[in-house]
């Protein structure tokens, strides 16, 4: 059967934008942004995403491109005979499915936000009321489950349609509305009276907080960031790279997806901090900006209920753009691992998903006694934990090896296909830097995120 093919460059760059822009763009990164001291932050973090996601992306792009295979299936199209790198496509098909485990109830989170700001729940609350309400969210598990469902059946139900007719359809719309709310949600808060201190925290670099946050932690910080972003390691930007063809040299498709990913973290910056400080709330408040502070700021924003509104639904667009990504990736990976139709993938993997998401819907509530990482974490830490922390940087530093040793696919298969059609070249001057330093550069990521959680486990 003739692979399917995305109908247009916009769709390919829009769709593998679309599977890196997510809640770590639009909620991680401006409280990080916040805890490390503003602008300086910024700057290592465009840095960074530059030095560590771009090799890797192209990588990514590389393998799938070349092997016209999803990532379950696409090393063993590549790899030399009797090798073993196949392996890591069986653990990048499980890293989706456990990616998804949790990220299906957090899109339902934003979806249920969207409801509750529309319809006016916040109107006329106090910050004790705002505050309360995520946690009545979080103890109501048929609330969370309906919404959870809601997500996997949708999601699952427009990659029914196919590649070009459902997928990249719904997406180039979704993400063009993304972008235009952003855009407009920006605007708002950028000229909303006391905006400037926010800009200027943002902005512009200072030492003084940068020292203050502690140099060494902006400078991991940011590294960090910068790599989890994309979501390279588990095949995510592999499956888009197998729908494309050879007109476009894949560094500079690379770019292009950075720089839409960066302007969506960027842009989340402009909506939140001159808001935050124009209303004198502090921007470093962690996970609960998005679902305590700024509902609060927006409950005292002339039109807050339409603003407040029009946010939810870009954190729901953002979010979903990438639970749509995921599911392809997935569902390619059924349809080449038995041959199914993909009608049937889909049906199949809608009851799958939801099962494998009860457990993080759970432990909010009727399993919130286990707590894997001490008292207060609970089954979505630990499900974000091994895909954020292991599968991730494990998973990059195996498409590094592959494509610069002689023992995968080699320096030279790699450069041929990175370079096939028009456009930004890879050049042999970074050859010993991606295959000597940034496979270092990973295993230290790798090696700092897993150093907290084991350390507690033989305390």
């Amino acid at each position: 059967m003739q692979r399917e093919q995305l109908g247009s460059r916009l769709g390919f760059i829009l769709l593998s934008a679309g599977c890196a822009i997510g809640v770590g763009n639009v909620w991680k990164f401006p409280w990080m942004v916040g805890q490390y001291g503003g602008g300086a932050f910024v700057l290592f973090y465009i840095l960074f995403l530059i030095i560590l996601g771009l090799p890797i992306m192209t990588m990514e792009f590389a393998v799938g491109r070349a092997s016209q295979k999803s990532p379950v299936r696409a090393y063993q199209a590549l790899e030399k005979p009797g090798s073993k790198w196949h392996i890591h496509g069986y653990l990048a098909m499980i890293g989706n499915y456990l990616l998804m485990m949790f990220y299906t109830t957090v899109c339902g989170w934003m979806l249920h936000y969207f409801y509750l700001t529309a319809s006016g729940k916040f109107v006329g609350a106090d910050t004790e009321q705002v505050g309360a309400v995520f946690g009545e969210m979080l103890s109501q598990p048929g609330v969370m489950a309906g919404w959870m469902v809601v997500v996997v059946v949708v999601g699952f139900a427009i990659n029914s349609f196919g590649l070009q007719g459902g997928l990249e359809r719904v997406t180039k719309v979704m993400m063009i509305a993304l972008l235009a709310i952003m855009v407009l949600l920006a605007i708002n808060s950028v000229l909303t009276e006391g905006a400037g201190e926010g800009l200027k925290f943002y902005l512009i670099p200072n030492l003084e907080n940068m020292k203050e946050a502690g140099i060494i932690n902006v400078i991991v910080g940011a590294m960090n960031q910068s790599f989890f972003t994309l979501s390279l390691g588990i095949g995510a930007m592999a499956i888009f790279g197998s729908y494309i063809g050879k007109g476009r040299a894949l560094m500079g498709e690379a770019v292009s997806v950075a720089i839409l990913d960066t302007f969506v973290a960027f842009t989340a910056g402009l909506i939140i901090f001159p808001a935050c400080f124009a209303f004198g709330v502090s921007p470093d408040s962690g996970p609960n900006l998005i679902f305590v502070t700024l509902p609060n700021i927006f409950n005292h924003m002339p039109m807050g209920r339409l603003w407040g509104s029009l946010f939810f639904v870009f954190m729901a667009f953002a979010a979903f753009s990438t639970v749509l990504a995921v599911f392809e990736n997935i569902m390619s990976c059924c349809m080449d691992l038995t041959g199914a139709s993909r009608k049937k993938v889909a049906l199949f993997n809608t009851v799958l998903v939801i099962v494998l998401s009860i457990p993080c819907v759970l432990g909010f509530n009727v399993l919130s006694g286990f707590t894997p990482f001490g008292p207060g974490s609970n089954v979505l830490d630990l499900e974000d934990f091994l895909v954020s922390n292991i599968w991730l940087p494990l998973g990059s530093l195996v498409y590094l090896l592959f494509c610069t040793t002689r023992y995968g696919w080699g320096w030279k298969n790699f450069k041929e296909e990175a370079n096939e059609g028009g456009g930004l070249k890879v050049k042999d001057g970074i050859r010993f830097y991606v295959s000597y330093i940034l496979p270092v550069i990973v295993l230290v990521i790798f090696v700092l995120g897993i150093k907290d959680k084991v350390m507690l486990l033989f305390s």
